[in-house]
């Protein structure tokens, strides 16, 4: 219904692309989220404060798979998402520069973040 694929069914590069950068926010959250214990020796506010970084970009790749399975025909639920997109670009940048993430990591997480978010904005993502 909401798939943008040819006459075969087959899908178009960009929708891919979309579903792997979903899917690999997604990772980066659990991989975030299961650091917690390894960083943390107990459950206190950081550790929590943390972990719930790694729940937020679960919930952001979820929220894209969401929209790239009906963006194109649900307009709000595609303007949440690129909003979503928009904010969790920006935190994840602040959060890198004043957190311990390294140049590289910054790098990666806010490239992936921001290509998400340019991909979100097409109607038929």
């Amino acid at each position: 219904m909401g798939t943008p694929a040819d006459g075969r069914g087959i899908l178009s590069p960009m929708h891919r692309l979309y579903l792997g950068l979903a899917f690999l926010i997604m990772l980066i959250g659990v991989v975030h989220l299961g650091a917690t214990t390894q960083l943390f020796d107990e459950l206190n506010s950081r550790a929590l404060w943390f972990a719930s970084g790694g729940l937020l970009l679960i919930l952001t790749g979820a929220l894209n798979l969401l929209n790239r399975a009906h963006g194109a025909i649900i307009r709000d639920l595609r303007w949440m998402t690129v909003a979503t997109n928009v904010v969790m670009t920006i935190f994840a940048a602040v959060a890198g520069v004043v957190g311990a993430a390294s140049g590289a990591q910054l790098a990666v997480i806010v490239s992936i973040l921001a290509a998400t978010t340019f991909v979100s904005l097409r109607p038929r993502a």
